[in-house]
């Protein structure tokens, strides 16, 4: 399983919208455009795929706990 299939699986699961995760990516820190975006969701062999790297679900993870439990108290 790529991390491009771990993206999908999430966004479906928790009923995201590309502007949902666009903003959890900006809670982490990292700024994506929403063509950038789409080219993730592509299938591989598609025009204008993108192969999800760590760093990005890393991101989207770490965006997704800031999101539902807040930043960490330090």
């Amino acid at each position: 399983m790529t991390n491009n299939d771990i993206l999908k699986k999430l966004r479906i699961a928790l009923e995201l919208r590309d502007t949902d995760i666009i903003e959890i990516l900006k809670l982490a820190e990292f700024d994506i455009s929403k063509s950038e975006l789409s080219a993730l969701f592509r299938k591989e062999g598609q025009e204008n795929y993108k192969e999800c790297g760590d760093q990005i679900l890393r991101r989207f993870l770490n965006g997704l706990i800031i999101r539902n439990r807040g930043k960490r108290v330090q």
